[in-house]
C-alpha cells in the first residue's frame, strides 16, 4: 500500500491538526465508554487525558517508529470491576486501579526483557501467518455485532432505550458510511486523508435534521441526538484524576486486597499480550515495516506497559493499542507518527475542554456505527490479506485457520473466577496448539 505520509513525514500544521482530530474521533468513543461502564465516579475526560499521556509514553519507548494510538482497554473491564468490588471504599478502589495496572505493566516489562534477551524469531515460529492472520481478522469480526447494533440506535433515550426509529438511525449511519467510503475512494488527496471527519459530520448533520423535526413535532422516534449533554456546560474544567482520589484510599489497603488485585490483573495481561502481537503484526503489514524487529517487540511492550501505568495514574484505565487507530492509518494512508503525537496532545488538551467532550458524547450511536462498519471491516480484511499466500491445501494450515475462525466467531471463552479469557485469546491459543500439533505433516510434492 502506497502511503501519503510515511512514519517520519510531517504534515503542515493546519493539516496535522485536522488529521489528529480524525484519529481522536476514531478512538474516542471506545476510550470514553470504559470509565462509563465501570462507574464509581470515574470520569471519561480523565480517561481521555490518560490515553493521551499513555500514547506519548508509547511513542517515546518506540522511538517514534510505531504510528498507533493507545486507548482504554476493554479486556481489563472485569479486572477494574474487581478492584472496586473488593475495596472497602471507592477511594481504595481507585488505588486498586493503579496497583492493578502496575501488576499488568510488570508482566509486559518481564516479557520485554525476555524478548530483548532471546529475540523475536520464536514469535514468528509460534505465530506464523496462518495463526496471526485469522486472529487479526477476528479482532474486526468480533466487533461486527457492536457496529450493527450501534447502527440501529440513536443517542436520545427514553427509559434507557433509544427512542429513535431504527430505520431513521440506519439512514443516519448509512449516510456516514457511504460519505466516508466515497471520500476515501473518489476524493482528492486532501479529502482521502480525512474521510472519517467528513463522514461523521455528514451523518451528524442528517441526525440533527431528524432530531430538530422530532422536537418541533413532538415525535420522539425522530430524535436521534440528545442535545441535553450541552446543558450547563463550562468551557474549561479540570478532570478528577485517579491519583487524587487514590491518595485518600492508600491507608485502607491490605495484603488480602492487593493479592485479589494481582489475581484479577496479571492473567489478563498475558491475554492482552497476544492482542498486542496481533495489532503490531497488522500495522506492520500496512506500513511494510516489521515493528517487532524495529524498533523491536521489547520496545512496543515497554511502551504499552509503562504507558498503561502512567495512564492509570491519571485516568484509571490500562491502555491497549487500538484497532480503530490501525484501521484509520490504513484507510487514510497516513502513517505519520506526528499525527499520533498531535492526537495524543490533543486528547490531553481536550480533556479540559468540556464543549468538545460534550460534542463527541452527543454523536449518536448510529453515526459511529456507520464509521465502525468501515473500521472494523478493514481490520478483518487486513487479517485475511495476511493469509492470502498461505497454502490452504495443506491440512496443517487449513485446520489452523479453521479452528481460529470458528472458535472466535462462535464466541469460545473461558472463565475462571473473576478471570475471563476472551474469545480472541482462546482462538489464538487453540490455533497455536493446532499449528504445533500438526507441524509434522508431510507435504506432498
Amino acid at each position: 500500500m502506497k502511503l501519503y505520509y510515511d512514519i517520519k513525514d510531517k504534515p503542515k500544521f493546519p493539516q496535522l491538526v485536522v488529521y489528529a482530530i480524525q484519529q481522536l474521533l476514531a478512538i474516542m468513543a471506545a476510550t470514553l465508554v470504559v470509565p462509563i461502564i465501570i462507574g464509581n465516579g470515574m470520569q471519561p475526560s480523565a480517561a481521555l487525558f490518560g490515553a493521551g499521556i499513555g500514547t506519548l509514553v508509547y511513542v517515546l519507548f518506540t522511538k517514534a517508529k510505531s504510528p498507533v494510538f493507545l486507548g482504554s482497554s476493554f479486556a481489563f473491564l472485569g479486572s477494574m470491576a474487581a478492584a472496586f468490588a473488593g475495596a472497602v471504599s471507592t477511594a481504595a478502589g481507585y488505588a486498586g486501579l493503579i496497583i492493578g495496572t502496575a501488576f499488568a505493566g510488570f508482566v509486559y516489562v518481564v516479557i520485554a526483557l525476555i524478548v530483548k534477551l532471546v529475540g523475536v524469531n520464536w514469535i514468528d515460529k509460534l505465530m506464523p501467518k496462518q495463526v496471526i492472520g485469522p486472529t487479526v481478522a477476528l479482532i474486526g469480526l468480533s466487533l461486527a455485532g457492536n457496529a450493527v447494533g450501534d447502527l440501529q440506535a440513536g443517542k436520545y433515550l427514553v427509559d434507557g432505550v433509544s427512542a429513535a426509529n431504527p430505520h431513521i438511525a440506519i439512514i443516519c449511519g448509512l449516510v456516514t458510511l457511504f460519505v466516508t467510503m466515497i471520500c476515501s475512494t473518489y476524493g482528492k488527496k486532501g479529502i482521502k486523508l480525512i474521510p472519517f471527519i467528513i463522514g461523521i459530520l455528514s451523518g451528524y448533520a442528517v441526525a440533527a435534521i431528524f432530531t430538530v423535526i422530532g422536537i418541533k413535532t413532538g415525535n420522539d422516534t425522530l430524535r436521534v441526538i440528545d442535545f441535553a449533554v450541552f446543558a450547563d456546560l463550562k468551557i474549561f474544567t479540570v478532570p478528577d484524576f485517579t491519583f487524587i482520589t487514590a491518595a485518600k484510599g492508600v491507608k485502607e489497603l491490605d495484603a488480602s486486597y492487593i493479592a485479589t488485585i494481582a489475581v484479577a490483573y496479571l492473567p489478563v495481561a498475558f491475554v492482552v499480550f497476544a492482542e498486542h502481537i496481533a495489532d503490531h503484526k497488522n500495522i506492520s503489514s500496512i506500513i511494510e515495516k516489521d515493528l517487532l524487529k524495529e524498533p523491536g517487540l521489547h520496545r512496543t511492550l515497554l511502551g504499552d506497559g509503562v504507558g498503561s501505568i502512567v495512564d492509570s495514574i491519571f485516568g484509571g484505565c490500562p491502555n491497549t493499542t487500538y484497532g480503530e487507530s490501525v484501521a484509520c492509518v490504513a484507510i487514510t494512508r497516513n502513517a505519520s507518527v506526528y499525527t499520533i503525537i498531535a492526537a495524543a496532545i490533543g486528547a490531553m488538551l481536550i480533556a479540559f475542554f468540556d464543549p468538545f467532550v460534550a460534542f463527541v458524547d452527543s454523536i449518536p450511536s448510529c453515526v459511529m456505527g456507520g464509521v465502525c462498519m468501515a473500521l472494523y471491516g478493514f481490520i478483518a480484511v487486513s487479517g485475511l490479506k495476511m493469509i492470502k499466500d498461505v497454502n490452504l491445501e495443506e491440512n496443517r494450515n487449513l485446520f489452523t485457520v479453521s479452528v481460529i475462525l470458528i472458535a472466535g466467531i462462535g464466541g469460545l471463552s473461558l472463565t475462571f473466577g473473576k478471570i475471563t479469557i476472551t474469545s480472541i485469546a482462546c482462538a489464538l491459543i487453540l490455533g497455536i496448539i493446532t499449528n504445533i500439533v500438526l507441524s509434522k505433516e508431510k507435504v506432498a510434492e
